[in-house]
């Protein structure tokens, strides 16, 4: 989990979302994104994001400006956009930076569950209707209609591991064509037969006894998932000594076979068995107390959503929903805790429509309703109620109570149905939930407290938006702070032999506009880049083209050497030093080409700035603009007295 993923997330979404961007780097300063139409990008919005410092358009660049962080900002747009796998993003000379197993666990259930589930919502809301249908005497049950219809419904969750092989084999970069067998595997007709010989205790494949779950394959989520993870990591350690005459059919033979043993004897039983105990954990919570997990669950579900949490979850909803067909279970409880969550960000949008002055942000309210209404609510988060803080919080505490309101008076699920109004279908009594003692099937009792439930969420969050919501005041600049030592000071030499000029004068607005923080630049008359002051090396990009060094006393000084340098990728740049090198003043810090850069065409001006100016009451420019300076001559002195 990253800090910045929910910055990360808002700068997406007002970019003009995943769609938009062709490819994004960062300098150490910003992120500059390529968008296939930079009108769709939301400027003001991203202007009054915290931890946005400025927006820039340059260069054919749609520039986010960051600051020092830059970089963490930038790996959790790639990790929460999940741009990098889909090809679309290009990095400045890539990172060795390894996910934590948890990441990785929640990306790669983010990556194989993120195509299927529109299909997943849809065929819930035909088993929906055709459950109503059913109680209500419009369809036969019998007849050719509803069987056709439930064939549509129901296919894709009787057969999802088949669906998930394909797609978790595009994720593990295995032949989707193995996903799919490994998948038809678990779902093969005859091996309802393996469930028969476990009870008589001769179920073993190859005389190795295999433990089978009382539910079997079909239906089922996780152990596919490690199946084509296993298969994905096995193939690759032999395919490359099988001869190329038999490569074709020898490869997809040895690995099938082997992962497919490998499941029945390990995967399956093990995932099984902790599917089964997370998932018996949450009934614990619920037989404990319903009402505080719709309270948990439906004030946190956004905020796992905004982290990519929430696909932790969604595999244990569609176990249950499994469970219940199989006659173990009696429902889901966990999405309806959640239902509540797309009525109140669909309210609070209405209500900051009704209640907000700027016509920006106004224009932006209507389409984020109608997606909210069908359960989309991105664009109300990312665009309108994440921003704003405040807002989003109160969504949070409005479905808190309605997942405790649901849960409490014993809503539970019985189908996966779509999100928001489409949702409903969900809750009508099925055939599964009367055999388990149940909601009776077609009853739709549960559904009308639901209707009733979203309904007050959307008024609730009209409601509190019309009483709390303020537009944002201008941003006022803070006073300067002082250390607890009281005085603080900086003196900084020049980092390189030239010619002074303000920053005024730098042709990048992100520079001259002192957003990015304050002091002078340097034309350069030499190619070698010192230390301006005593410090360890806090920023050094692969590019090599900055640096930034933090002293003892927190001051952060930034050495920018061009304008858009960046897009060199290191050439002609060559670092003395690494990232967390300590170094004294008149060290070298980064040699470059300085002939070789201006023939490329850019400008070599070089800001050198102290990126906490707010720390200091005064920061001096010493050397006159204009003036000529020696490399360690006296450049600019800082303090907070």
């Amino acid at each position: 989990m990253n800090k910045y993923d929910g910055l990360a997330r808002i700068i997406i979404q007002n970019v003009g979302g995943k769609s938009n961007i062709t490819s994004i780097t960062h300098c150490v300063t910003r992120l500059r994104f390529k968008l296939k139409d930079e009108s769709k990008a939301q400027d003001e919005i991203l202007k009054e994001t915290d931890g946005v410092v400025n927006i820039l358009k340059a260069g054919g660049q749609y520039q986010v400006v960051i600051g020092q962080h830059v970089a963490d900002v930038y790996d959790a747009v790639l990790s929460v956009g999940h741009l990098e796998s889909l090809g679309e993003v290009q990095s400045e000379g890539g990172s060795d930076e390894k996910q934590s197993p948890f990441n990785a666990f929640i990306s790669i259930v983010t990556s194989v569950f993120t195509p299927f589930l529109g299909v997943l919502s849809a065929c819930g809301i035909i088993k929906g209707i055709l459950a109503l249908c059913s109680a209500t005497h419009w369809l036969n049950p019998n007849g050719g209609t509803y069987n056709f219809l439930m064939a549509i419904g129901d296919a894709a969750f009787t057969f999802m591991p088949v669906i998930l092989g394909y797609n978790a084999a595009k994720k593990f970069k295995l032949p989707e064509i193995e996903g799919i067998a490994l998948g038809l595997i678990l779902c093969y007709p005859e091996m309802k037969f393996l469930g028969a010989l476990k009870e008589a205790g001769q179920l073993n494949i190859f005389n190795i006894p295999v433990m089978w779950p009382a539910a079997g394959y079909l239906s089922s989520v996780v152990p596919i998932i490690c199946a084509v993870a296993f298969a994905a990591w096995f193939e690759k350690l032999y395919k490359n000594f099988v001869p190329n005459a038999v490569k074709i059919f020898a490869v997809p033979l040895i690995t099938l076979i082997v992962s497919s043993c490998v499941t029945f004897w390990v995967i399956g039983p093990v995932s099984s068995l902790l599917s089964t105990v997370l998932s018996s954990f949450f009934t614990m919570v619920s037989n404990i107390s319903p009402i505080l997990t719709g309270l948990l669950i439906g004030f946190f579900w956004q905020i796992l959503v905004m982290f990519g949490l929430h696909w932790a979850l969604v595999p244990l909803a569609l176990l249950n929903f499994a469970n219940l067909n199989a006659g173990l279970g009696t429902g889901d409880t966990i999405l309806v805790a959640m239902f509540g969550t797309t009525f109140a960000q669909t309210g609070a949008v209405i209500g900051i429509m009704l209640k907000t002055k700027d016509q920006k942000i106004k224009s932006l309210c209507p389409p984020a309703i109608i997606s909210g209404i069908a359960g989309v609510t991105e664009p109300a988060i990312y665009g309108i109620t994440l921003p704003k803080k405040a807002p989003f919080f109160r969504t949070c505490g409005i479905a808190a109570v309605a997942g405790a309101v649901l849960c409490a008076l014993g809503v539970v699920g019985t189908s996966m149905a779509g999100m928001g109004v489409f949702g409903y279908t969900a809750y009508i009594g099925t055939k599964a939930s009367e055999a388990m003692g149940g909601l009776p099937e077609g009853n739709a009792s549960k559904m009308l407290i639901a209707v009733v439930v979203s309904l007050i969420c959307v008024v609730a969050g009209v409601i509190s938006e019309l009483i709390f919501y303020k537009d944002s005041a201008p941003k006022a600049k803070e006073a300067p702070k002082a250390n607890a030592d009281g005085a603080k000071s900086v003196e900084l030499a020049a980092p390189v032999a030239g010619k002074v000029i303000s920053l005024k004068e730098v042709k990048d607005e992100a520079f001259a506009s002192e957003t990015l923080g304050k002091g002078c630049a340097i034309i350069p008359s030499e190619g070698v880049i010192k230390a301006p002051v005593d410090g360890t090396i806090s920023t050094l990009p692969s590019s090599m083209h900055a640096v930034g060094i933090t002293t003892a006393d927190g001051s952060d000084v930034l050495i920018h050497v061009g304008m858009n340098t960046v897009e060199l990728n290191g050439k002609h740049y060559s670092a003395k030093v690494k990232e967390g090198d300590s170094v004294k003043k008149g060290d070298v810090l980064i040699e470059f080409d300085l002939a070789a850069i201006k023939a490329a065409g850019y400008d070599t001006t070089t800001p050198v700035i102290i990126c906490n100016a707010d720390d200091f009451a005064n920061i001096d420019v010493v050397a006159p603009s204009g003036a000529d300076v020696t490399s360690g001559a006296q450049l600019v002195l800082a303090s907070n007295m």
